[in-house]
């Protein structure tokens, strides 16, 4: 089973949910931009949630299907089709075999998950299967797919056989066929062109100027085109220190907004360095990553203060959302 990438798109790499206990040795995390997509896109497919997926970025790839298979399309809408046809995304699709995928303009957000049943056949590095451009380390070749890329495919789990055996069902002939259950819009991220997106505060969110405190709440914030994986670059008014301040680089995660000595915020993202020596305005909360990951260039986000205990109740929910998305996949089957 294999699967063939005729066009690669703009950006399409490998990315599960990342490279961890790394950070140490100055190896990066990387894995995916929105981590709720990739994780639902695998479970609807009966796959390890962890399992790696095609980050598909802005303009996605054209790709032939040398097999049957049962794959995912989860996270923004880049407008996919199979030969022609447009499919359905959240939820579990068999493909036949010398079908097409391609997709078109975004329609919301700007990054899709393409999960296929069994994962893809590429070996682990450090763990993880995620794509580290800079350092060309895991992924299909450490690097992004081109075309006459031929990726294979594993074997499916006994889940995804079992779901596969019932949309293969409903087979009409058609090039694809779609399961007739899906994830409920109401857990999914509330992505939005321009969103809000929730903080708590960062560890020198004290040490800033108090207009730059009230501002970062109030203002909105462009990002700009110098964004990427690393991270997210923002312009808004600047946010200045009240005084000089001397700090020891120390670790940083995805979402931590540091600011430098221009003003200007960073928000770190999936690719961000293992260190930073900025200080640290606001964390973005967990639930929130998979929305910020779907913002595009140009875009305005603003951010609203919660605490930390909020921020928790709010995961453990989706936690649970989660949960109940794996039992429901288990009771269909």
């Amino acid at each position: 089973m294999a699967l063939r990438v005729l066009k690669p798109g703009l950006l399409s790499t490998v990315q599960d949910l990342g490279r961890s206990g790394y950070q140490k040795f100055g190896v990066i995390s990387s894995g995916a931009m929105d981590p709720f997509a990739l994780r639902v896109s695998n479970i609807l497919i009966g796959n390890d949630e962890y399992e790696a997926a095609l980050e598909l970025t802005i303009v996605g790839p054209v790709l032939y299907f040398e097999s049957d298979m049962l794959i995912s399309i989860c996270g923004g809408d880049l407008s996919a089709s199979i030969d022609g046809e447009p499919v359905p995304m959240w939820r579990a699709v068999f493909v036949r075999k010398g079908s097409t995928l391609t997709f078109g303009a975004p329609r919301q957000g700007c990054r899709a998950y393409l999960a296929v049943a069994g994962g893809f056949d590429i070996p682990l590095e450090m763990g993880s299967r995620s794509t580290y451009l800079r350092a060309a380390i895991g992924g299909w070749k450490g690097r992004a797919l081109q075309a006459g890329d031929r990726i294979g495919i594993r074997p499916m789990s006994a889940v995804a056989n079992k779901i596969l055996q019932k949309i293969s069902g409903m087979d009409d002939g058609n090039a694809f066929c779609a399961a007739t259950h899906f994830v409920a819009r109401d857990l999914l991220p509330s992505y939005a062109q321009h969103p809000i997106i929730r903080v708590i505060r960062g560890r020198e969110f004290e040490q800033f100027e108090e207009a730059g405190k009230e501002v970062f709440f109030q203002a909105g914030f462009t990002l700009l085109p110098q964004s990427d994986r690393m991270g997210y670059r923002l312009k808004g008014p600047l946010l200045q220190l009240a005084e000089p301040l001397e700090m020891i680089s120390e670790a940083v995660i995805f979402g931590t907004v540091q600011v430098p000595p221009d003003g200007n915020p960073i928000v770190l993202m999936a690719d961000r360095q293992t260190t930073g020596g900025y200080p640290k305005i606001a964390q973005v909360i967990s639930v929130d990553l998979p929305i910020l990951g779907q913002v595009n260039l140009g875009a305005t986000i603003r951010f609203s203060e919660v605490t930390l205990e909020e921020a928790q109740e709010l995961y453990l929910i989706r936690e649970m959302e989660i949960d109940m998305l794996k039992q429901g996949i288990r009771v269909y089957v």
